[in-house]
């Protein structure tokens, strides 16, 4: 069973929502991407969200386009060991430190957690802070979470209570 590390956050002091996912699978972790996976739909989920187009910009460009519209990522587990991508896999997973990330920033208003594995986990580690925060308990964009694609958005829709309009 390989041990798996999360990416740093990728956040600034104006994020107001953090999107947060449980542990990056083996495609993100080959190529160093938060959601590389091919049939992740959560480029495509930001993309309707944000009414922007994130899937021909390069990973950088995705990456400050989430930050220019204040939106934050990062990962629930800090590392773990788990064969293969699915979240039902994660064993020994160590959280992060969510609560002093959350300290860390003051515009902070909306945590979603991108499915159930990153809520149950997160919720547990923020357990006496979510009151703070609107909380968000979105489905998966994985391609293992088989709910369609509209069905999803549906969901990824109520980020867009939580943007601040410029």
């Amino acid at each position: 069973m390989n041990s798996k590390h999360c990416f740093p956050p990728v956040v600034d002091r104006h994020t107001e929502i953090l999107i947060l996912g449980s542990l990056p699978g083996d495609a993100s972790l080959a190529q160093q991407q938060y959601y590389a996976h091919p049939q992740n739909r959560f480029w495509h989920l930001l993309s309707e969200v944000l009414g922007v187009e994130l899937i021909h910009q390069t990973y950088e460009q995705r990456l400050q386009t989430l930050l220019m519209h204040r939106i934050g990522l990062w990962d629930v587990v800090a590392h773990a060991k788990r064969q293969g991508s699915l979240d039902s896999q994660l064993k020994q997973a160590e959280g992060n430190d969510l609560l002093g990330l959350v300290d860390s920033l003051p515009a902070l208003k909306t945590i979603a957690f991108n499915g159930g594995t990153a809520a149950k986990l997160g919720l547990k580690i923020l357990e006496r802070r979510r009151e703070e925060f609107s909380i968000l308990q979105l489905p998966s964009s994985s391609p293992a979470y088989t709910l369609s694609f509209d069905s999803k958005l549906q969901y990824w829709s109520k980020l867009k209570n939580g943007l601040n309009k410029q």
